[in-house]
């Protein structure tokens, strides 16, 4: 087996795959972000051996990024089938399943990773609201801190995957036990009905933003303004629950949005077949065209320099700092997904707690 090998100017891929059932792969494609150029099939590059195995070849383009992830494609006899690279050691878990990752020379692991960090403590609860079902929340406290004990609060869309795929709370236990933070509250709301909740649906919005909130501040004592997070479509959900009239009842301050889902008709007509592209693109053209802001928020934004959301995420930075919100917008050599946003909560969700808290 043979690892990706990082070259001056592309990455080459070697593997050696086995046929099924005495018959040979006859095809093998690189399964790998559409944002990245470069062609994916591969080249046969050694006929059947002894074993069955052939042996194939791609050399992709050196991509701007410092790390991606990628499958493979591999046809025998008309059928396919996705795997992992065989000869590639390093792999990552996604919301899809796992998936073989290239590392380039440049790239480091964020040092919160391995630093000492505070332990915590988990209460399951429910936000009963405007949904038809619930919303299932899981708090989790520093440890020894009783409920009525007033904390900062993050409140995280997509919270299970945030913490599982990007550890986010092992993140904030790091940050309270390095004192770059206040001890604070991190409530992971479980997404039951995610593209329709978190794509503008009124109904979410109103459980959330409006009494909502203010039923969880009183139910585990909070300390200065909320800040709500999220990524990709969590990420617009948590720009339109900071923006929501209600606000919490004045309890939200802050947004860390990344790689939000800021769809427009103008920068992403590929997403058109999805089921609320015209809900979502009608909620931000709202704020694209919102006037001055009549309670600034502060916001920070991380967004991979080479995904399809970056050209909305600019966008949407640029408007929300002119209506009068505090932006921060920083873009990151890698794609979308939760390792990009885990390697990004530091320093951009740092600093944003900071001047919050």
């Amino acid at each position: 087996m043979t690892a990706p090998r990082v070259l001056a100017e592309s990455v080459r891929i070697e593997v050696a795959l086995p046929g099924t059932d005495g018959v040979a792969v006859d095809a093998v494609r690189l399964d790998l972000d559409p944002a990245l150029s470069g062609r994916r099939d591969f080249a046969l590059v050694a006929a059947p051996a002894a074993d069955g195995r052939t042996r194939w070849r791609l050399d992709l383009p050196r991509p701007s990024v410092q790390r991606f992830e990628y499958r493979l494609a591999v046809s025998v006899g008309g059928a396919e089938r996705t795997v992992l690279d065989p000869g590639n050691p390093v792999t990552v878990d996604t919301p899809s399943g796992q998936r073989s990752v290239v590392l380039m020379p440049s790239y480091a692991v964020p040092g919160w990773l391995t630093a000492p960090s505070s332990e915590g403590v988990r209460t399951r609860t429910r936000l009963h609201g405007a949904t038809i079902r619930p919303v299932p929340l899981t708090v989790w406290s520093p440890a020894g801190l009783p409920d009525t004990e007033p904390l900062p609060m993050l409140f995280v869309h997509d919270g299970p995957e945030y913490d599982a795929l990007a550890g986010l709370t092992r993140y904030c236990g790091a940050m309270i036990a390095a004192g770059r933070l206040p001890p604070h509250r991190v409530v992971l709301a479980t997404p039951v009905r995610r593209n329709a909740w978190y794509s503008g649906s009124r109904a979410y919005l109103r459980s959330v933003a409006g009494a909502g909130l203010s039923r969880l501040t009183r139910r585990f004592a909070t300390r200065g303004p909320v800040v709500v997070m999220g990524g990709s479509l969590g990420g617009l959900a948590a720009l339109l629950v900071g923006l929501h009239p209600a606000g919490g009842n004045g309890t939200v301050g802050g947004v860390f949005a990344q790689s939000g889902s800021f769809f427009s008709v103008r920068h992403d007509g590929q997403e058109a077949g999805f089921a609320h592209f015209g809900r979502v693109t009608r909620a931000v053209q709202q704020v694209l065209d919102a006037p001055r802001a009549g309670r600034p928020l502060r916001i920070a934004m991380t967004c991979g320099a080479s995904e399809e959301n970056a050209a909305n995420n600019r966008q949407m930075a640029a408007a929300l700092s002119r209506a009068g919100h505090t932006v921060t917008y920083r873009e990151v050599p890698d794609l979308h997904g939760y390792t990009a946003w885990r390697d990004a909560l530091d320093p951009a969700l740092t600093a944003l707690l900071a001047s919050c808290w």
